[in-house]
């Protein structure tokens, strides 16, 4: 009987041996299932999203295609092929934003419009410039690139750096040059 179970033990010592040295080393194989590639969590072709506020319509967002960075540590959302932005005030009056290029970063509200911005207030002023920001909790625009703010006929100018609000009713820049009244701003 020790006999036995001396052959058995050892036996079974023999199989998980063979087992252990059988298995081949793939730890590089595992650690690579954990690791995502860097991909957006949700893509969108064509959006148009409404942005309501107590049953008001404050902006609508149209945009050929959006891609969801949600699942980063920064998180953000991109919009690669542009925007076109309507933006609503409390009477309903529209201005009007294009770019071709946008981002939201979702932890600081601030949407970042890149190349050919445009943007048209529901008074008739004009703005052009090639990147502008946008904060959404203060409702200001602010860029440090070459503007060009049109008031009115004849009521044209640029500047380097830009701020306004929303409804450029408040409006600064670091070095205004151009032709029109000053008393327009």
């Amino acid at each position: 009987m020790i006999f036995s179970k001396k052959i058995i033990l050892n036996l079974l010592f023999a199989v998980i041996l063979a087992t252990l040295f059988s298995c081949e080393s793939n730890f590089k194989d595992v650690q690579k299932i954990n690791v995502a590639n860097f991909a957006p969590m949700g893509e969108s072709d064509t959006i148009n999203i409404k942005y309501t506020d107590s049953g008001r319509v404050k902006a609508i967002l149209v945009a050929p295609k959006m891609l969801d960075f949600g699942n980063v540590a920064f998180p953000y959302t991109e919009f690669p092929k542009g925007v076109d932005v309507t933006l609503y005030d409390t009477k309903q009056q529209k201005s009007y934003i294009r770019s071709d290029y946008a981002i939201r970063y979702a932890g600081t509200d601030i949407i970042d419009l890149q190349g050919n911005v445009k943007i048209t207030s529901s008074d008739g002023k004009f703005l052009e410039t090639t990147q502008l920001y946008y904060d959404q909790k203060r409702e200001w625009f602010f860029t440090e690139k070459k503007c060009k703010l049109t008031l009115g006929n004849g009521n044209e100018f640029y500047t380097k750096g830009f701020d306004a609000s929303r409804d450029f009713n408040d409006i600064s820049g670091q070095a205004f040059f151009g032709e029109g009244q000053a008393n327009d701003f």
